[in-house]
Parts: C-alpha cells; structure tokens; sequence
C-alpha cells in the first residue's frame, strides 16, 4: 500500500526545510567561485616578523619576505615585482594574504609596481618600491695579491651604472682601477701603495665596507718568513717555483695512495714548548667569541688532489715530541677535503684563500666522529698540518701532491 506524506504534516515541513537549506548552500558555493574568479586586490603590505605584524611598508630590499594583504588573492599564480618573477608557495597562498619573498634579481626595467596574475588572467597591479641593497661583499678568491696584479671580490649588488661607475676603496683610501663587474663579482686591478685593512665599494646604490682585511696581518701565527714550526718537522720552506704569495711558504709535497702515511714530507709541527717565538694560546680572540671566529690561510693546489684529507690539527702547548695525536680520535681537528665534497679532483689556478669556521674543528682524523669541541685556551698552544686519508679512488695508486701554504692566521669571521 502506498503512503504519501500530508503537506501539513510535521515530516513534510522538515523536509522543505532541509531542501532550502541544501539550495541555500548550492547558491552559496556559486557565490564563492564567483568571488574566486573576481579581480585580487591588495589592500596594504606588512613585514612577516609576527613583533611587527602592525607595520605597514611601502618599500623593501631585494630578498625580504613580505606579506601581502587583500582580497581575492586564491587564485593568485604570478607575482611580479617589476620585471623580475618571485617564487609561489601555495602553502602560504589563501583568499586575504600571500606571503612572498621579493626576487634578489635586480630588475632591468624599473615600474615600482607589484603585479598579480591569476589563473583566470587578470592582471591586478600595486604601487611598491624595490630597493638594491648597497654592495655586499662577502669574500675574495685571495686576500693577498701583489700591488698591480687582478684581486676578485666576491659579493652581491655590483651595479656598474653608467651614470655612477662602481668603485673600489682599498686601505689607505686609494681607489683601484675596476677591470670587470658583474652583479656577483668585481675584478679590480691593486692599485701600488695599499696596505692591509678592509675594502671599500661603492655603487649607485651606496657604499660598503667589508668585515675581512685585504692582506689581513691580524693574529698570523704561521707565516713561514718570521714565524715558523718548531717540533720533529717545522716543514719545508720555500720562496719560488710556484712564486709566493707574501715571501715564503710552506711546501707539502709527495706521492700517496689511500691512507698512505708519509709524514716527513706532508706535514708540519709547530709545538708551542719547542718554539722561542710563540706563546700560549697561539692567537687572540679579539673580544669576540671563539665560535666567532675563522681559521685562514693561503694556498696554491698545484697539482690535482684527490686522495688524503688536510688535516688542521690545534694541540696544547704542552703537546711535543710525539704525533700520536694525530690518529687521537677524541681531539677535535679541521679537514679540508674540497675533493671529497665535490667528488672531483681539485686543483686551484694560483693562490687562493680558504676560510674555515671554529666550529668546524669536531672531526676525529677519519672523520667518523664530527661531535668533538676545543677550549679556548688551553686547547690552542700549537699547530699542525698533516695530508692523510682516503683516497677519491682507493685502487689508485701513488697521487704526486703538491700544496703551497701561507699566512695561517684566526681571525673575527
């Protein structure tokens, strides 16, 4: 028997309800892709660091990450600041704000202008200044080079604008004559008369000073023509043949395979206790912190290396006439192994420097453990270097090694 629902009775009015309830949403969801497929709009722009979530900006720097604030901003794909596209994270991507961070790249064309592109392809576009940072300077391939010859400043925001040359400051305020700019990199002729201290660069867009010295003479405790080794191998001195850097250098030289031990030629000792001309500890920290501070030196790979790691070895100054040390698995040492990170040979085509943070002396020799710590200053009485290791190929046979070492100094990083 069939049964039919009376439009009066109390089923028949809840069920309406539902059906009304149920249109509603539909003509809601309508409503919601109409406003999906409407014009994004920002109304003002933040910086991200929740302390200042309240400062609005109008303006930001190559690199800053920024908030912006509006609406109908889902649907949003490209953004452009200028000319330059920023990468999308749709993570960070929802209907009122987009977290962005502005391109590093400097813009060709300047508009000040915020561009937003959606899926659909309406352009929506937002008056906003891009600023270049002044001149980063981060590093050189050598920080000693001869008065006339090219250094290479290594950095970011090297604008040679025709309007405003880019321009070299070195210590004693002499200018250098600038070879070749790029963006990342700055090749300038040493002008004759310039000292040791920071360089100076100047571009359209201001003047920085750089926080290491050009021929950084700070805390050397190892420069192989006053200051030498002392203990059973001061090392191999020599002046030419490949030329210095600053006078003399240290030479480690010889053939070896994998784990090959040959000390006599590929090492050097500088015992505190062995030494007339060093005290304890071998360097000051200058007021800084010691995880404040880097180990540096110049080097000349002569010959393409890839077996043995150089191992940078601080002892106390008590610490002479063994080298059990250095097999020691409890003391923290340094191992540059620019071979092994690379997985290729190295080699360098003349002088460069290599930088190494104090954090980075933790590795035991065969760098099983990288958890080992130094105390400043009792850990920092002596020195030693010492090629040993594995090899990039361990059937290889003997590899000819030839390092050429200078200036080796701690200084603020």
């Amino acid at each position: 028997m069939k049964q039919y629902i009376k439009k009066d009775s109390p089923i028949f009015v809840v069920m309406l309800l539902l059906i009304s309830i149920f249109a509603g949403t539909i003509f809601q969801s309508c409503d919601d892709d109409d406003d999906d497929n409407g014009m994004p709009e920002i109304q003002y722009i933040r910086i991200t660091d929740p302390d200042k979530s309240d400062s609005l900006i109008v303006r930001a720097f190559l690199g800053n990450t920024i908030a912006l604030v509006g609406s109908n901003l889902q649907n949003v794909v490209e953004i452009w600041f200028n000319d330059q596209p920023a990468k999308l994270n749709v993570n960070y991507i929802t209907r009122r704000s987009i977290i962005v961070t502005i391109p590093n790249a400097i813009p060709e064309e300047v508009t000040n202008q915020i561009t937003l592109v959606t899926r659909g392809g309406l352009e929506y576009k937002y008056d906003f200044q891009v600023v270049v940072p002044s001149p980063l300077l981060s590093s050189m391939l050598c920080e000693y080079v001869p008065d006339g010859e090219i250094a290479v400043i290594r950095g970011n925001y090297f604008i040679d604008d025709e309007s405003a040359p880019l321009e070299v400051i070195f210590p004693g305020n002499i200018p250098g004559f600038v070879e070749e700019v790029s963006v990342t990199q700055v090749k300038v002729r040493v002008p004759e008369g310039t000292s040791s201290g920071p360089i100076a660069v100047r571009s359209i867009y201001g003047q920085s000073r750089s926080s290491f010295y050009f021929r950084d003479d700070r805390n050397i405790f190892l420069d192989f023509d006053h200051l030498f080794g002392a203990g059973w191998r001061p090392g191999n001195v020599r002046g030419d043949d490949p030329a210095g850097v600053s006078g003399n250098y240290l030479a480690l030289t010889g053939a070896i395979a994998d784990w090959d031990w040959l000390e006599d030629n590929l090492a050097m000792n500088l015992w505190g206790v062995s030494s007339p001309d060093h005290s304890a500890p071998l360097f000051d920290l200058m007021g800084n912190r010691l995880e404040d501070m880097v180990l540096k030196f110049e080097v000349n790979v002569v010959n393409p290396w890839a077996v043995g790691f150089m191992q940078l070895i601080f002892t106390r100054y008590d610490v002479a006439n063994t080298n059990a040390y250095y097999s020691d698995e409890s003391l923290g040492r340094a191992l540059w192994r620019p071979w092994f990170t690379s997985g290729t040979p190295f080699q360098t085509d003349g002088w460069i420097t290599v930088t190494i943070p104090m954090s980075e002396f933790r590795y035991s020799h065969n760098a099983e453990f990288n958890d080992l710590s130094l105390t400043y200053p009792d850990s920092f009485g002596g020195f030693t270097i010492f090629v040993w290791g594995p090899a990039l190929d361990e059937e290889a046979g003997p590899a000819d090694l030839f390092f050429a070492v200078d200036n080796i100094r701690v200084v603020p990083r």
